[in-house]
């Protein structure tokens, strides 16, 4: 066996098997071919093996020249959480080539299992070094928010899945869609922030950012201290999704889909794709 204690428990998996699982989830990504469950065939696989695969699989992108722009947060409101059957939260990585403009079309087969979820996304103006990040420090690191969409894709099949599954997806990260109306922290009530989300002029879900954790803010503090257990942190400049405040909705080739996003008195923009 292989693999330090961590905070997420002991590696299980040695490093052989955390390459061909990385391998794997890198084919099923080309190939758009999700993989049976991880856990059902890896009796013991624990959280800290998880995020050793995605580890692997984040390096295998970097060598192929894709690059890192930020992470996002899963799992981190109760909608997410009574959806999935997960109850903690989770992060992956954004590479660049993930990130879309508003009114983007979207090619549906790029993807498995298509979802999209309601986010706000905070870019940093500083970087962020746990353990010790509280919300005040995140709000003072934040250059600006923006409203976003975050489209999930699963390369692990989805009946069963445990957050060890999901954590070695990538957190099931697919792309995010960008726009809107970029805000400063005191310029609205994060908590506040509300979105309308369409699809296909029907409004599906709708949600208020402080289904996050209390606080948007508060997720990227979780992330903040969870990268600091890992040795890692978040550096200037990054996006960080940071959590849905919407269940996922499912999409399919031929949908439009709108969120339509308000703090107070005042609109925040809308965030617009659409999928063939």
């Amino acid at each position: 066996m292989s693999g330090a204690p961590s905070p997420d428990g002991a590696r299980t998996l040695d490093d052989a098997a955390v390459v061909a699982i990385a391998d794997e989830l890198a084919e099923a990504d080309r190939t758009r071919t999700p993989v049976p469950l991880l856990t059902a065939r890896h009796e013991g696989m624990t959280v800290a093996d998880a995020y050793a695969v995605q580890r692997t699989w984040r390096e295998r992108g970097e060598a192929r020249g894709r690059r890192v722009v930020g992470h996002k947060i899963g799992l981190t409101s109760k909608a997410m959480q009574a959806a999935t059957g997960i109850t903690e939260p989770d992060y992956g990585v954004i590479f660049d080539d993930m990130v879309l403009e508003s009114g983007s079309v979207v090619e549906h087969a790029a993807y498995s299992n298509v979802r999209v979820e309601v986010e706000l996304a905070f870019v940093l103006a500083s970087p962020l070094e746990g353990p010790g990040i509280t919300v005040t420090d995140v709000l003072r690191a934040t250059d600006r928010v923006v409203p976003a969409l975050e489209i999930l894709d699963a390369r692990v099949e989805m009946p069963g899945r445990t957050i060890v599954d999901t954590i070695s997806d990538n957190a099931a990260m697919g792309a995010m869609v960008v726009g809107g109306r970029p805000v400063r922290v005191d310029d609205v009530d994060l908590r506040w922030v509300s979105a309308l989300l369409y699809r296909n002029e029907t409004i599906e879900e709708t949600g208020v950012a402080a289904g996050v954790l209390g606080h948007p803010a508060a997720g990227v503090a979780w992330l903040a201290n969870k990268l600091a257990a890992h040795g890692d942190s978040l550096a200037a400049g990054e996006t960080v999704l940071a959590g849905s405040f919407t269940r996922p909705t499912w999409v399919h080739p031929g949908d439009t889909v709108h969120a339509d996003y308000h703090a107070g008195a005042g609109s925040l923009g809308a965030v617009t794709c659409r999928f063939v």
